[in-house]
């Protein structure tokens, strides 16, 4: 435990990938072999179910140190994390750890205490705090809370796992990937091709793509094969051994969300893994992403979810043929399978996500500019000889996304943000006019430079005019151009829109409060796009 504590002090800290592949590499030579289980897990986004909610550790850790409640908020506020908070709030540990406990260990006793009645759940959780160190107590809390998250990328555990048994990158990344269980799979058994080839279900890693900007930098256009860029939600569709099983980017088994895809248990061939995008559409039109989302979350998706929000695959590549991995067949070889597949297939569920013809990058430009019109957040750009990668690899695949949508707000709400920004006020609500109202529209924290930040926090600190917990009312006085991707009608929010992923394009410091857009502005844009 000592040591995954360290591990996870060393990650957190350290800004620089070489040393976190290092220190990484060293843990998975050196720990017990059901600890390296957990930290893949861990890392990869298998975490336990939550043993206790926060408001109860809140609770036991002003029972422990005697500190009332406004106190406690001040120092969550200022720390910006309840894990880390709770962690520096208790006295020091006033019994010896055991020394032979493992994260393993840990886990298992964690997992016992799953149906315990509260005040045992209390008695686990405030015994091992007095055994802990402030590093363990911080990574303790994580793991009870179930909210685990550190700054390693997938890649780098993938290529520190690759370094230390030394098998290749690529085979470990597929490994990892699927529905295995930390408490019961060996280390050994998780690291061999027999666990793989046992397991119908697993997915391969998908082959990721990074941005660019000047695609003439590309070189001969011909070498390229152009698609739209979908706004869905990235999948495989899984057929093996006469079962369908449907996984999303996440590594969620999504199956049982989408009922409707086991007809294409009947239409497509054994030992075949698809890669494409879940969309709601009709008529192979896409529609709006934000129709999906009424279905994202739901343990039972209804006749009524299915009738409103119907889902077709949009299918772009194949892995896996005939039980066999065809990944390293280049792009042109691949898609010529695809079509084959899909046109045998005759599944109005399954269409081919369609190749965008081009003979110049000037054509493509202008081509890109319609990308709203086909549903489309823009193009991506595959190399036609490329193989399909595990993760991001430069040079193969390019995402060429269309310029973003854009209105300008006023700032009215600010709450302070968390981890290294935990003490300036980050976190920010917007509001449009209307008529002589001002009406919240988004949320937004990202988008601006540290100093940027800091000026506008300065701002906040002068101007607050009321507090509700933590968030504060500000005067309504700093403009800013918000960026987003898409725009849907929305119920829950009082401007009666939702945007997709809103932030801070720009500060406006040459506009005033009465220059921002309007209501009836996004309504014109949710009738231009949301649709």
């Amino acid at each position: 435990m000592k040591a995954f504590a360290q591990l996870i002090t060393v990650l957190g800290t350290s800004t620089k990938t070489n040393d976190k592949l290092d220190t990484l590499v060293h843990y998975f030579a050196t720990a017990p072999d059901r600890d390296k289980v957990w930290v893949i897990a861990l890392f990869s986004g298998r975490r336990p179910k939550r043993l206790v909610n926060a408001a109860l550790l809140k609770k036991w850790c002003m029972e422990e140190t005697e500190l009332p409640e406004w106190l406690f908020e001040e120092a969550y506020h200022t720390a910006g994390d309840l894990a880390e908070t709770i962690a520096l709030l208790l006295p020091p540990p006033v019994i010896a750890l055991e020394e032979m406990r493992t994260l393993a260990s840990l886990m298992d006793e964690i997992i016992a205490q799953d149906q315990q009645p509260e005040e045992n759940k209390r008695a686990f959780v405030t015994k091992h705090w007095k055994e802990m160190t402030q590093g363990e107590r911080f990574v303790f809390n994580k793991l009870l809370t179930g909210n685990f998250r550190i700054g390693v990328s997938q890649k780098t555990i993938v290529n520190a796992l690759a370094k230390a048994t030394g098998v290749t990158a690529n085979l470990i990344a597929h490994r990892i990937t699927g529905n295995w269980d930390p408490v019961t799979i060996p280390f050994e058994e998780l690291m061999s091709e027999t666990a793989t080839a046992a397991d119908n279900s697993k997915p391969y890693p998908f082959c990721l793509s990074y941005a660019v900007d000047d695609v003439q930098a590309l070189g001969n256009p011909n070498d390229w094969q152009a698609e739209w860029k979908w706004d869905g939600i990235r999948g495989q569709v899984i057929r093996r051994e006469g079962e369908l099983f449907v996984w999303s980017r996440g590594e969620e088994l999504v199956t049982e969300k989408f009922p409707e895809y086991t007809s294409l248990l009947q239409a497509l061939p054994d030992g075949i893994v698809l890669d494409g995008e879940i969309i709601p559409s009709v008529e192979g039109k896409p529609l709006p992403f934000a129709l999906l989302q009424t279905r994202i979350g739901r343990k039972n998706v209804t006749k009524k979810h299915l009738q409103e929000v119907p889902v077709t695959f949009f299918a772009y590549d194949i892995l896996e043929y005939e039980g066999k991995d065809i990944r390293d067949w280049p792009l042109l070889q691949r898609r010529e399978l695809l079509e084959s597949i899909t046109q045998q297939a005759g599944h109005p569920l399954l269409l081919l996500s369609p190749v965008v013809g081009f003979s110049s990058w000037d054509e493509l430009t202008t081509l890109r500019e319609s990308s709203r019109d086909n549903g489309a957040e823009g193009l991506m750009l595959k190399n036609k000889n490329s193989i399909y990668h595990a993760g991001r690899k430069t040079g193969d695949w390019w995402k060429w996304k269309v310029d973003p949508l854009t209105i300008d707000g006023v700032l009215i709400y600010a709450q302070k943000g968390h981890g290294r920004r935990s003490n300036l006020y980050t976190d920010y609500t917007f509001a449009v006019r209307d008529g002589d109202q001002l009406v919240s529209f988004a949320k937004a924290y990202s988008g601006l430079t540290d100093k940027e930040f800091a000026q506008v926090d300065a701002f906040i600190k002068r101007n607050s005019i009321e507090k509700f917990g933590p968030v504060r009312t500000v005067k309504p006085e700093l403009v800013f151009e918000i960026a987003f991707e898409g725009i849907a009608a929305s119920n829950r929010h009082k401007s009666g829109v939702a945007l997709r992923f809103p932030r801070m394009h720009r500060w406006r410091t040459d506009k005033k409060p009465e220059e921002i857009n309007t209501l009836d502005d996004l309504k014109k844009m949710l009738e231009a796009y949301g649709k």
